[in-house]
């Protein structure tokens, strides 16, 4: 599993596999592929088994469920059609989201849904790639009428009925009003989502295949898409969700017959992607190297400057610092360390090992994928676990330490 590692200790490599392997064989987390590479030297680890209860081992080459990580790469098909100014950044998404022309905003946040005052102005792009476009998944709104709605009418994922297709999903998010007006607030995932309805309007491509085209297959990720094809399916694990309380390993989505073993009638860029370590080394080595993949252009260098570093402005950023800081039970301490570009998080201070500038996001499926410009690392961690409990929120933890600490130089 071990490739040249210039840049990284022989002795920090062994004590990042020892802390890895610790959790395996607590018995936390079956199994995990994790990657990291700086410059030219990689290194990968594959421990453990695809199953809680045995089963193959994990391999190199075997494709996670990578939820809300697929947020960085799904943002790539917007840059594309802004470097080509097919999209503005300032322009109202009015023409091809007249779903949510006229919006309402509700007076307050758990009021409701039918006392409301007109927007300000309408909704533009920024708003949507910065998610500041008026709704999100909020999580100190749980059981507010607009937080019910959002789930009731099945805008979001991992819910027991699947999303609608794009136009009826637009649909239903265009009968809800806003929680707050466009642009004043970040709030989390929905807009990622609607990226990719605005990318397939725009295009007159699916999502994924404007994905497919234009980023998934320059880069050579030929893993990536929003299902596991059947010729595949026996190289991905099923998605546990242990019990909060017993830790007791529950099936959330098995592999054959599940969510991902089926083209999805909604392409989520919020959390739609399936995925290898090497696939997403590749999307963030693109990114870490200006947008080339290569001799290839695959984006703008200011495009990719655009996405990497912060676009909250400090009254936009209260919102996103009380999510991670007073919910430290649902993010177990991940993403707390500053700002958001588009698509996701970038560290704007150094809360912890890694240092101002780093940029990506984790998954609540147990992945976690980040960037540092700073020390040309990427690190790339895929497990089986969903975020029920904290022990895939630890082992991030733990991996990036062990990262960090494997520097030799």
């Amino acid at each position: 599993m071990r490739q040249s590692n210039s840049g990284f200790s022989e002795a920090g490599l062994r004590r990042m596999r020892d802390v890895l392997a610790r959790y395996v064989e607590s018995g936390k987390i079956p199994g995990l592929v994790a990657l990291v590479s700086r410059g030219e030297g990689t290194h990968a680890e594959a421990l453990g088994t695809m199953r809680h209860d045995g089963g193959p081992p994990m391999r190199r080459d075997t494709i996670f469920r990578m939820a809300s990580t697929s947020k960085p790469v799904g943002m790539s098909a917007a840059m594309i059609l802004l470097d080509e100014c097919r999209l503005r950044l300032d322009d109202l998404v009015d023409p091809w989201l007249p779903e949510l022309a006229d919006r309402q905003v509700l007076k307050r946040i758990d009021g409701p849904l039918d006392d409301t005052v007109p927007a300000r102005r309408p909704i533009t792009v920024r708003d949507v790639l910065t998610s500041t476009f008026g709704l999100g998944m909020d999580m100190t709104s749980l059981g507010t009428p607009i937080m019910n709605a959002v789930f009731e009418q099945g805008l979001t994922p991992n819910l027991p009925t699947p999303m609608p297709e794009p136009d009826e999903w637009m649909r239903r998010l265009g009968a809800l009003p806003l929680m707050h007006q466009p642009g004043e607030r970040w709030q989390y995932h929905i807009a990622s989502d609607l990226l990719g309805v605005l990318v397939a309007r725009v295009t007159g491509q699916s999502y994924e295949t404007f994905l497919r085209e234009r980023i998934f297959d320059p880069l050579g990720m030929k893993d990536t898409g929003f299902h596991v094809p059947a010729d595949k399916i026996d190289r991905l694990p099923p998605l546990y969700a242990p019990d909060p309380q017993s830790g007791e390993f529950h099936v959330w989505d098995e592999a054959k017959g599940g969510r991902h073993s089926q083209p999805p009638a909604f392409q989520g860029g919020g959390g739609g992607l399936n995925s290898t370590a090497d696939d997403y080394h590749a999307y963030f080595r693109m990114l870490l190297n200006g947008g080339m993949h290569g001799t290839e252009r695959i984006l703008s260098r200011a495009a990719v400057n655009l996405m990497t570093t912060n676009r909250l402005a400090p009254e936009q950023q209260a919102a996103r610092h009380a999510m991670a800081v007073n919910n430290v039970h649902v993010s177990f301490g991940q993403g707390q360390h500053g700002g958001w570009g588009f698509g996701m998080a970038v560290r704007t201070y150094r809360g912890d090992y890694a240092p101002v500038g780093q940029f990506g996001w984790d998954g609540g499926s147990g992945t976690s994928t980040y960037a540092d410009p700073e020390n040309q690392i990427t690190g790339i961690l895929l497990t089986q676990v969903g975020t029920s409990v904290p022990d895939p929120a630890r082992l991030f933890h733990d991996f990036w330490t062990t990262v960090y600490q494997a520097i030799d130089d």
